[in-house]
């Protein structure tokens, strides 16, 4: 299957993709990877990529869709893939379903994940993370530490990052409404989108995408 994953900051993207990739065994390619892969190996997209970043500058959408292009074509995802962040925007989207028309395949759904607004802000500006280890985080509603401000694992200071402000997280979900939301739409055109709520426990969601994907 070849799916595209989409949802806002705080939907649980990530954790999803993982569990649904593993449970029809495709790649879980994420926009987050393609980049520190490419950066850490040094390809020419990956040292486009790092001139953006390094002057503060958003990477194009042609790095990207290369980076997703590459990626797409090697041999573990000949049978299907799962897109977690990409696409991003309808440019992306129109670029993707060339990429697909080329090589003689297309999306099998798109599933959209969705959250209250008010509950992603709960989930992201809840979290603590560990200065002495990053792994380890807690959430003081979901996951609160036995003393608040200390890490059960290792005793260390547990802090708000920057990015996890409600501040911050009502600018990128800004952001996602206005870049990304476009493309369900987009897909609902062409039939592919399936929605599903995000709430409740991780495996709760998995088996409702994984019924999703079997209509």
């Amino acid at each position: 299957m070849r799916i595209v994953l989409v949802g806002p900051p705080g939907a649980g993207k990530g954790t999803q993709a993982a569990y649904l990739a593993k449970n029809l065994d495709i790649p879980h390619i994420s926009t987050g990877d393609l980049f520190r892969a490419n950066i850490s190996q040094g390809t020419a997209l990956g040292l486009e990529a790092q001139s953006y970043m390094k002057a503060g500058q958003l990477v194009p959408d042609s790095v990207t869709i290369g980076m997703a292009k590459d990626r797409m074509e090697q041999p573990d995802a000949v049978n299907g893939f799962l897109l977690d962040g990409f696409p991003r925007n309808v440019a992306q989207a129109e670029a993707l379903d060339e990429i697909l028309k080329a090589g003689h395949v297309q999306l099998d759904a798109v599933l959209d994940l969705e959250v209250p607004e008010d509950e992603v802000v709960k989930r992201i500006a809840g979290r603590r993370i560990c200065r002495n280890d990053s792994a380890h985080v807690f959430h003081v509603t979901y996951n609160a530490p036995k003393t608040e401000g200390v890490c059960d694992v290792c005793g260390g200071e547990l802090y708000q990052r920057d990015d996890d402000s409600e501040e911050t997280v009502r600018r990128r979900l800004e952001v996602y409404h206005t870049e990304t939301e476009p493309i369900i739409d987009y897909y609902r055109s062409q039939n592919l989108v399936e929605t599903i709520s995000a709430l409740g426990k991780v495996d709760e969601v998995t088996a409702k995408a994984m019924t999703a994907l079997k209509k």
